[in-house]
């Protein structure tokens, strides 16, 4: 009973199982990402089910709004806890992060907390896929030097489609705000790979 279990467990976080790296592009963005499971470091924490990583986004002012900004690519460290809930495949998450990036003129860095939710669609047979999103958000007491507020949100389509291989569809929507102006910084769709190592 308890080896099932486990399983059962595995299945359902499978899509966040070990270390993983990640890129993803459109014609005019790079985002690459880099995530490390602590419970491959520590045997006090339960494997996939805590994450310490760092992203870094290279955004094109023709995804910006306004268009017309010199804005410098996003840096960011984060940290995320998640665990399955039930046995039907779902995964619930909460984490934080650190933001940093600038415009021509002001500097830009935020504490976002959040809240990620991942699916896994009951097609294994077939090709294991899943649904995952997050939304993350920084009030004006989170936000320091000359930002205001800050808020991600996004949702992707995931298909392993070679053993810790997925292939990623998604749209992400980022904006950093500032106390003199508003910005989003990045709104657009994306195709990359996600591999497990």
């Amino acid at each position: 009973m308890l080896k099932k279990l486990s399983v059962l467990a595995f299945c359902a976080v499978s899509s966040f199982a070990m270390h993983n790296a990640e890129i993803n592009i459109n014609d005019t963005d790079l985002e690459l990402g880099l995530n490390f499971d602590m419970g491959q470091f520590n045997d006090a924490i339960q494997p996939e089910t805590m994450f310490v990583g760092m992203k870094f986004l290279n955004g094109d002012e023709s995804n910006a709004d306004p268009e017309n900004v010199d804005i410098d690519p996003l840096y960011e460290v984060n940290f995320l806890s998640i665990h399955a809930i039930g046995n039907q495949g779902m995964s619930l998450g909460m984490g934080v992060k650190f933001e940093y990036t600038q415009t021509q003129t002001q500097n830009f860095s935020a504490l976002p907390l959040g809240l990620e939710a991942a699916y896994k669609l009951p097609l294994k047979e077939f090709v294991p896929m899943r649904l995952h999103g997050a939304l993350y958000f920084a009030p004006k007491s989170l936000a320091f030097s000359d930002a205001d507020n800050y808020l991600e949100y996004r949702i992707d389509y995931n298909a392993e489609i070679i053993p810790h291989g997925n292939l990623v569809v998604g749209y992400r929507h980022i904006e950093t705000n500032y106390k003199a102006a508003d910005l989003t910084f990045n709104s657009s769709i994306y195709f990359g790979f996600k591999i497990g190592f």
